[in-house]
């Protein structure tokens, strides 16, 4: 086992208490999977409310918390009532500090195609050591790791803590959490902690622990492109009259250089060291073909932790079923930008938009659309917080526990620290290489779920000990 600077008070009372409750952990995970609770437009809100309720009927089983209900705010200028959130608060005894432990109860949509699923996207199914469905690891395991670490904590010391503890589980994060300013605004005395816990990120490999410590932030949006006033018939007009897809693939070929690098000038990298990490190891954890190049420049993990990147996600065309010897006028396509530490949404989507006005070809007319953003964070690791961290998932995990960068986004925890500036924020998660995050054949790893659980619960168990 890697050593620690200092053993957990009720360690192998708490990793007894984690064992003894997994089972319970693994079949609540699995009644919360079950669970359509897609939080994009065109689902059905009433899956992601009934997902809520179940969180809040588990956060209240726990008995530790004074109060736990279920929230939604309006935002906007038009006063659209965001998805449920589950606040869950117990003010801190006896000079303890109070942790704030996040996850989001929402999850992507299956895809278009459920074929290509093993297994039904929304039943838990088991196979080897991995439970697959959609939101099974994003991140309903991070749900249930703040539950399981509650409840090994409360079996070993009982609910009569000195620890202030608030379980905050968003129901919106994959649409943007675009209520959560409001919320924020609202319940901001109710929510302040001392140390903010983010589950919901991975970690290096299966037997390794990480602390995430840079995320890249975002700006996506939805590119319409139009070149007609009405179709044409493309036997008739074709060659002469540029229709949408035309323009559109153009368009959206400038964005990258011929290496696949972003070609937007404007956006900027971060400069930091990475850990040694090869381009098969590249292969084996994307599943990238084996004639397929890597794109970009610079070490690979500089290009996924600290460099923009680009995507396009989805575009509104014809199908190929549905298609008619036709120009197409109109035609949208979603792009996903990350946006490197350091720079801010803003000035991203500065660039990202001159650089498009400036290339559109053929005169057409282009618009954007439906802007969700967020900034990118740099975590502060020098406080106590970090160090106990590191230290407990060393622990749990009986292997030293890494920090990492991670090329995905949380937006709102820039929020946070705007909004608690003296918190200290840990991010974590149950995450590997292979969970397959917001795709198919989604999956949490169960012996590591297992470990996170131990980790936190260890964790909580160093604050309810530290005075401040």
């Amino acid at each position: 086992m890697a050593e620690t600077t200092a053993r957990t008070p009720h360690a192998d009372e708490l990793r007894d208490a984690v064992d003894a409750g997994f089972p319970t952990s693994v079949a609540d995970l699995s009644r919360l999977v079950r669970i359509p609770s897609v939080s994009w437009d065109g689902f059905d809100p009433a899956h992601v409310e009934a997902s809520a309720e179940a969180v809040r009927e588990l956060a209240a089983a726990t008995g530790v918390f004074d109060q736990v209900e279920v929230v939604q705010v309006p935002y906007g200028d038009a006063g659209r009532l965001g998805h449920p959130a589950v606040i869950a608060t117990r003010k801190a005894r006896n000079g303890r500090p109070t942790i704030l432990l996040y996850a989001h109860h929402d999850v992507q949509p299956p895809g278009e195609d459920e074929s290509v699923w093993e297994s039904s996207p929304f039943e838990p199914t088991l196979r080897g050591d991995r439970l697959y469905a959609r939101g099974a690891a994003d991140d309903k395991a991070g749900v249930m790791a703040h539950l399981g670490a509650i409840r090994a904590l409360t079996s070993v010391l009982g609910v009569d803590l000195d620890l202030g503890l608030v379980l905050f589980v968003e129901g919106e994060e994959e649409f943007g959490s675009r209520s959560l300013p409001e919320v924020f605004r609202r319940y901001r005395d109710r929510i302040a902690s001392d140390v903010i816990v983010v589950a919901d990120s991975g970690n290096w490999d299966l037997d390794t622990p990480a602390l995430t410590v840079a995320l890249r932030g975002a700006v996506a949006f939805n590119l319409r492109v139009t070149t007609l006033a009405h179709a044409n018939h493309s036997g008739m007009m074709g060659g002469a009259v540029p229709d949408a897809p035309l323009a559109a693939i153009e368009l959206l070929s400038t964005l990258w250089n011929a290496d696949g690098s972003v070609a937007v000038e404007g956006l900027t990298s971060h400069e930091a060291a990475t850990p040694e990490y090869d381009e098969a190891k590249l292969r084996e954890e994307s599943g990238l073909l084996e004639g397929t190049r890597p794109i970009g420049r610079g070490e690979i993990l500089s290009r996924l932790w600290y460099q923009p990147s680009i995507t396009v996600t989805g575009m509104d065309i014809p199908t190929i079923r549905s298609a008619s010897n036709t120009l197409v006028p109109s035609v949208r396509a979603r792009i996903s930008a990350r946006v490197a530490p350091g720079q801010t949404w803003q000035d991203a989507y500065a660039a990202i938009e001159a650089h498009l006005q400036a290339h559109v070809p053929h005169g057409a007319e282009i618009s954007i659309e439906d802007l969700d953003t967020g900034n990118p964070f740099l975590v502060d690791t020098s406080g106590w917080a970090a160090s106990d961290a590191l230290e407990t998932m060393t622990e749990a995990y009986e292997k030293d526990a890494v920090q990492i960068g991670a090329g995905g986004s949380i937006p709102f925890i820039a929020d946070l620290v705007e909004l608690y500036p003296e918190a200290q924020i840990l991010i974590t998660g149950v995450e590997d290489p292979d969970s397959r995050a917001h795709s198919p054949n989604e999956s949490v790893h169960l012996p590591t779920f297992r470990r996170a659980i131990l980790a936190e619960a260890l964790l909580l168990a160093r604050l309810e000990s530290r005075e401040q």
